[in-house]
């Protein structure tokens, strides 16, 4: 992205934050008891907490640094809080535009008519939003904090031989190490992944947002996952946002992974043959061209075989599968949309969400997340380290 660009995108985003934070403000003050002084400093916060997005992602570059993570960690927050806020905001517009509305067809007043009343009321609605809000944005924060649980999921192959029986792949996705998830973070996830005795672990992508240089020391624990047969890594939408090629180098070379870039390999498992392929983000191609995800090249000359798994970071790779004999997919990427009203908003606007489900003769496995990104917080949609066992149909 250049100079221009960068600051057209945070001069749109800029003006997009304060005016949300500018509808919300009026309507909580509407009916308020405030003075004039209130009124202004009510404002000024709104202008600050408006102000504080876009210039999170201005730091995001620094990330790494304590004082730029530091302050990211707090935006970050703010944020939460606000579209959290946000949503109870238009949900309670909504609820009193749909009373009006149904008095004015019937004819009866629904809303006290007497206006201290109505202002009293609206005061009483306004608190219980802040309320609301204070109590979801804590339980959202403290479950985002907490390590992922094991999500054990089993998928029946047909034709599966018996050596394939009881395969257990661990699946890891949308990690998100940087500026408030760190290597104490990874820590745990590894201590969790090494006790669940897997044959392999794939790593479906979103591993970073930040550079090698400055935030490799955050990744360097999940160089020590173990199981049978290797840990497996696909690149997400986010490695292109922090430097995709440096970080494939460094998976291969510092932490062991096989990375898996519209390739595939070839695993033995006690006289079985798996292919496991995988591919470049489907967003890659505007990044780095050569790294266009092609599921058909993933799998060009692979070898017959007992079971084809590919990892593709987000989903709706699935569509480009057609005829290539891919018994199981596994993917990342939607968070399952990670917190309330997200959750709702992309159960409504995806296809693919999160969890199984076959779509034609594969199997699709999306996997929630196994940490979060931006907001520290969690609701409705909690985070996930997958044990996937296979069995026959």
């Amino acid at each position: 992205m250049t100079t221009t660009q960068r600051l057209l995108f945070t001069a749109v985003l800029t003006a997009i934050s304060v005016g949300m934070h500018s509808y919300v403000a009026s309507r909580l003050m509407a009916g308020a008891n405030l003075t004039a002084r209130g009124r202004r400093i009510a404002w000024i916060l709104a202008l600050i907490s408006g102000l504080t997005l876009p210039w999170v992602f201005r730091l995001m570059p620094l990330t790494g640094v304590w004082w730029a993570d530091l302050l990211q960690f707090a935006g970050w927050i703010f944020f939460g809080v606000f579209s959290l806020l946000l949503a109870f905001t238009l949900l309670l517009d909504l609820a009193l535009l749909l009373l009006r509305l149904v008095a004015r067809v019937s004819g009866r007043e629904l809303l006290p008519v007497d206006p201290e009343r109505r202002r009293f009321l609206r005061r009483l609605l306004n608190y219980g939003v802040l309320g609301v809000t204070a109590l979801v944005s804590g339980a959202a924060f403290v479950q985002a904090r907490r390590l992922a649980a094991v999500k054990r999921v089993k998928i029946s192959i047909d034709d599966l031989p018996e050596a394939l029986r009881g395969l257990k792949i661990a699946q890891i996705s949308d990690l998100h190490v940087g500026p408030t998830i760190r290597d104490a973070d990874m820590r745990g996830v590894v201590d969790i992944v090494n006790k669940l005795g897997a044959d392999m672990v794939a790593v479906t992508g979103d591993l970073v947002d930040g550079t090698v240089d400055r935030i490799a020391d955050y990744v360097a624990p999940l160089g020590e996952l173990r199981s049978r047969h290797g840990t497996f890594f696909v690149t997400g939408n986010h490695e292109y946002f922090s430097g995709a090629e440096p970080w494939i180098d460094h998976c291969k070379t510092a932490l062991g992974w096989r990375v898996l870039g519209n390739e595939h390999t070839v695993v033995e498992h006690d006289g079985a043959r798996i292919v496991v392929a995988g591919v470049y983000d489907l967003s890659a191609k505007r990044f780095v061209e050569a790294h266009t995800s092609d599921p058909a090249k993933a799998m060009a000359g692979a070898p017959a075989a007992d079971l084809r798994i590919l990892l593709a970071h987000q989903p709706k790779s699935i569509l480009d599968t057609e005829g290539l004999s891919v018994d199981l997919q596994l993917s990342g990427h939607t968070h399952g949309g990670q917190y309330f009203p997200f959750t709702v908003l992309l159960s409504l606007a995806l296809r693919f969400t999160t969890g199984l489900q076959k779509v034609g003769a594969t199997w699709l496995y999306i996997n929630a997340g196994t940490t979060y990104w931006g907001p520290p917080f969690r609701l409705g949609s909690a985070q996930e380290i997958t044990l996937v066992e296979l069995e026959r149909a």
